[in-house]
């Protein structure tokens, strides 16, 4: 029975034939974004040198703007309304339009890096040159979202959200940059993330047309409609079957980092030897582990021999290249200047002697704070027998700006609650409490009179 009920609740949470969109209108949303003539050429260039301008100057609010104006995502969605409705002229077109915006992009991206007088690679374009299974999934779930968006009449900021999400434009730009500074690997490595992200969202498009039942293309010669069907299920598989691929390598690749960096925090805690810098990767098929020691020199043949056997043990990290390099000792005599490392140690110890100094000049403002605070306490019971009128106390420092001339001093306050006034009284308790406590300048604060 409780059984049943929850399936009921759940059944009305997901839901969503009440919220469905006009098969027709949500078709004609999608048809109308996969074409790029006029304004979406311009919109999409103006778009590209945003983005550019972005990679350029590191800005992520800028790239963000640029993914929001950019019409990228119409054709991609429109490949996986043509295969889930076997539509094979959608598919066409859309992947003739697709291409041809991704040839405008990269090519304006590159006039515009051709001429940009900044030529180094930021952190943002280096981003765009890695892809990662994380870059999968979000392609997928995102493209998810959109077509949900799509076949409902609630859409919300979702379209947009996903633009932005999904970085369509990002990845071209970073082509065009490799292309203009004849940086091929930066290139290939985004336009991968380009395809990755297009084929991703177009394979999520295909499975919620097909979800959501969109009718397919209806074809009066039935051999033709099977003829299309091969088409569609060849293009499905040949544009599915590197990316899958693609996946698998970026899934073992992500392993193979993530059992790279526990085995070296694993085997590297050397007792006056610290690993300064580590790098796991996967190039050209073979995989790398790097790992910069500084501190107590060590025999970097003898650790590099016994750790190799250890690698051998697990599988995924079989046949690594394990390379150790020896940083800079902690004494003047094991310092190696040949490597370079002299100007970077005493940097590093200057910025660590300015982090404890800092936390030192903290320790003592906060040492100072509490034995302020402890004041009151510490004199109440001496005021109780003193002025036995006199019921509650605070010490509190307080900072006080002069209105004329604005110049701010710190005064030492006492806040006090008593039962008759203060009047014949307030300049002695003044005299006891600076005696007492050693706080200069005391002020009198009535807090009895607020009550009354």
């Amino acid at each position: 029975m409780i059984l049943d009920t929850l399936k009921q609740q759940l059944k009305q949470y997901f839901n969503l034939a009440p919220y469905l969109e006009d098969e027709g209108q949500a078709k004609q949303s999608i048809l109308d974004g996969v074409s790029f003539r006029g304004p979406n050429i311009l919109i999409l260039i103006f778009a590209i040198f945003v983005a550019s301008l972005g990679l350029n100057t590191n800005s992520p609010a800028v790239i963000i703007g640029a993914m929001l104006i950019s019409p990228l995502m119409g054709p991609i969605i429109g490949i996986g309304l043509g295969v889930g409705t076997y539509d094979f002229p959608l598919i066409q077109r859309s992947a003739r339009n697709l291409a041809a915006a991704a040839l405008f992009s990269v090519l304006a991206a590159t006039l515009y890096f051709l001429i940009s007088p900044v030529s180094e690679g930021r952190s943002e374009l280096l981003a765009r040159t890695s892809p990662t299974i994380y870059d999968v999934l979000i392609a997928f779930f995102g493209g998810a979202a959109g077509i949900v968006a799509i076949a409902c009449k609630q859409k919300g900021n979702v379209i947009p959200g996903v633009a932005i999400a999904t970085a369509l434009m990002p990845p071209l730009c970073t082509a065009g940059y490799g292309l203009a500074t004849l940086q091929l690997n930066f290139f290939f490595g985004a336009f991968y993330l380009f395809l990755i992200n297009s084929i991703f969202i177009a394979l999520s498009t295909l499975i919620g047309v097909r979800l959501f039942k969109f009718h397919a293309v209806t074809f009066v010669n039935p051999d033709r409609k099977k003829k299309v069907k091969r088409w569609v299920y060849a293009l499905v598989i040949i544009t599915l079957a590197p990316s899958l691929f693609l996946t698998v390598q970026m899934l073992r690749e992500s392993f193979f980092v993530n059992d790279a960096n526990t085995f070296i925090e694993d085997n590297f805690n050397l007792p006056n030897t610290q690993v300064f810098s580590k790098d796991a990767y996967v190039k050209h098929w073979k995989k790398y582990i790097e790992v910069t020691l500084i501190g107590q020199a060590v025999n970097v043949d003898s650790l590099k021999l016994a750790l190799t056997a250890k690698l051998d043990q697990k599988a995924i990290l079989r046949g690594t290249n394990l390379t150790i390099k020896q940083g800079f000792s902690t004494t003047v005599e094991n310092a190696n200047p040949a490597q370079g490392m002299g100007d970077l140690f005493n940097t590093v110890m200057a910025q660590i002697d300015r982090q404890k100094a800092s936390i030192d000049s903290l320790q003592r403002i906060i040492v100072a704070r509490e034995n302020f605070d402890s004041l009151s306490y510490a004199i109440a019971p001496e005021i109780r027998v003193l002025y036995p009128h006199i019921t509650r106390i605070a010490l509190s420092r307080m900072l006080m700006c002069n209105t004329d001339t604005r110049r701010i001093d710190t005064i030492n306050v006492a806040l006090i609650e008593h039962t008759r006034p203060l009047t014949k009284d307030v300049h002695t308790i003044e005299r006891y409490i600076e005696t007492r406590t050693g706080l200069k300048n005391i002020h009198i604060m009535d807090t009895s009179i607020d009550k009354k």
